[in-house]
């Protein structure tokens, strides 16, 4: 059965569903893509072409697909890089209307919208960059529909206004951002100074009955890829749907985007491996095991 993926598409290069597609196609996954926007490339390499998509543009690919697609047979629904404030509506309905014959479709909401620090590759983000209008719309319309929101560690903070300056304010705030509607919430691109692995580029994951973390040495690059977090959503996504014990999920999820970031830095070029590590992505020889907080 197929995912719902909603987010953005570039022409060359790995981010949004250009990344994630490939991802869920290496671990057997159908997807059907709905481009929130289309750039020439992703905004790494400092110039690109290209626009948002119109939010009614992208409504009308959502109920296109719901007319004329086996919709009922749809697995899971995730979102990811809007593009433009409206396309949260958009977004918001094609999860109402997947779940009318269904309640209980899951949905990962991915609320990209900046980062500040250090992530699993060692990239460096800018903060918001973002249209300012998107972080309340994802906070009002997706994160309460969320069955998992992935934010990283600056998504958290600005979309629960917690600070996040130790592992025990990223837990509270993981918390508060769960009490607004998602079961379980992932956080990537912890980095704070205490906790275990501190050294690491570390992942955590709550869902109430507990806490976990899960962390790998941290990589180096000449030039960090960009779409490692559409790649661990995605991937996270796949093995919850397998095992629905988020902790081995998270393990799962980590362990292969760390096979890919292995090998794109060993090709040396500024793209994520994703082709070449295709068959290392999907089965990684090395698990890295959760930590249970």
């Amino acid at each position: 059965m197929p995912i719902l993926s909603i987010q953005s598409h570039v022409c060359a290069g790995h981010v949004g569903n250009a990344a994630a597609v490939p991802a869920w196609h290496a671990v057997g996954r159908a997807v059907w893509p709905v481009h929130t926007v289309l750039f020439s490339n992703h905004p790494g390499y400092g110039r690109m072409r290209g626009r948002a998509v119109d939010p009614d543009a992208v409504a009308d690919c959502l109920h296109g697909l719901a007319a004329h697609v086996d919709w009922p047979h749809r697995v899971a629904v995730l979102s990811g890089y809007l593009g433009a404030p409206g396309t949260a509506r958009a977004v918001a309905d094609a999860v109402d209307q997947a779940r009318a014959d269904r309640p209980d479709l899951p949905y990962l909401c991915d609320p990209v919208m900046g980062d500040t620090g250090p992530g699993i590759a060692g990239d460096v983000g800018p903060g918001l960059y973002v249209d300012p209008a998107i972080p309340p719309a994802m906070a009002e319309l997706l994160i309460p529909r969320a069955t998992i929101a992935k934010p990283n560690q600056f998504e958290l903070g600005l979309l629960t206004g917690h600070r996040c300056d130790s592992l025990a304010d990223v837990i509270a705030a993981a918390e508060a951002l769960r009490a607004r509607g998602p079961r379980i919430v992932v956080v990537t691109s912890v980095e704070v100074p205490d906790g275990p692995e501190a050294d690491g580029a570390r992942c955590l994951v709550t869902d109430g009955t507990g806490v976990w973390l899960v962390a790998t040495p941290r990589l180096r690059f000449r030039r960090a890829p960009n779409g490692a977090g559409d790649v661990l959503a995605a991937l996270f996504l796949h093995h919850w749907l397998e095992d629905r014990r988020p902790q081995v999920a998270l393990s799962a999820a980590v362990s292969g985007l760390f096979a890919v970031l292995e090998d794109t830095r060993r090709a040396g070029g500024p793209e994520l491996a994703l082709l070449t590590a295709r068959h290392r992505l999907a089965a990684p020889e090395r698990i890295w095991p959760p930590i249970r907080l």
